[in-house]
């Protein structure tokens, strides 16, 4: 039974067909889905679909992309939110020297100032990393032992990724992991302790490769886990499995 950890079922591209996405993906053998806000409309829309769902869990937060547009009162309607029971982590949050869509400045001040809010609320949060993964990892380490969590979608090294366990956060591994030239990504879906990885889609984005150019969907995140099954040399249900039980742990279902 696999959890996905990581969705975006709030978003519009789901609009159409919301609850027949849903249906696949518990006859794919889905156990919950977590799905994740990235805006505060969007993390409103998570958390009711949350409520009305009882496997699928939300995520509330600003994403790096959107920081630049943080309001009076915004922290304080996510404190809100993170405290209904449905809500289990503090994300999409962190860095994306991509796109820069927000200043640097202030998504590093506003990704120290969420971090602090998780703190505040003992909540694991998820983690947004690209094209930033020293300054991601420097407020990681200023908020060690005081904040844990997961990288989601993770696209460091390996050097990286120990670094990142060493500081107790999980990985969670997506559909690139599929792809030919995802050699990186596959050393560390190989080399990593099972018992840190978790799985997830980032729909409606990252389909795995069977889909690749199409929608992805939380049904789909059963491929990205017998993919890390053959690159381990172990049987899909294992993977499945372990990374269902870490995402328990994780987030506390």
């Amino acid at each position: 039974m696999t959890i996905d950890t990581h969705a975006h079922l709030e978003m519009a591209e789901f609009d159409n067909d919301r609850e027949a996405v849903l249906a696949r993906a518990w006859e794919a053998g889905l156990a919950a889905i977590v799905t994740v806000g990235t805006t505060l409309p969007d993390c409103e829309r998570a958390v009711a679909l949350a409520e009305r769902h009882a496997p699928v869990y939300g995520a509330v937060g600003i994403h790096p992309h959107e920081v630049k547009e943080i309001a009076a009162g915004t922290y304080e309607r996510l404190r809100q939110l993170a405290r209904r029971p449905k809500v289990v982590a503090l994300g999409e949050i962190g860095l994306d020297f991509f796109y820069d869509h927000s200043p640097r400045e202030i998504q590093l001040r506003c990704f120290g100032e969420q971090m602090a809010l998780a703190a505040e609320l003992k909540l694991p949060v998820i983690i947004h990393d690209r094209e930033a993964h020293s300054e991601t990892l420097a407020v990681m380490k200023a908020y060690a032992g005081r904040v844990r969590g997961v990288l989601h979608c993770f696209s460091g090294d390996w050097a990286m990724a120990k670094e990142c366990l060493a500081l107790g956060y999980d990985l969670s591994i997506a559909g690139p992991v599929t792809y030919k030239k995802s050699l990186q990504l596959q050393e560390v879906a190989r080399r990593m302790p099972l018992e840190r990885m978790v799985v997830e889609t980032d729909c409606p984005f990252l389909s795995p490769q069977s889909h690749r150019g199409k929608r992805n969907e939380p049904a789909y995140v059963v491929e990205t886990a017998t993919f890390i099954a053959g690159l381990r040399g172990i049987p899909a249900a294992e993977v499945q499995r372990q990374t269902a039980d870490n995402a328990r742990r994780l987030f506390g279902f």
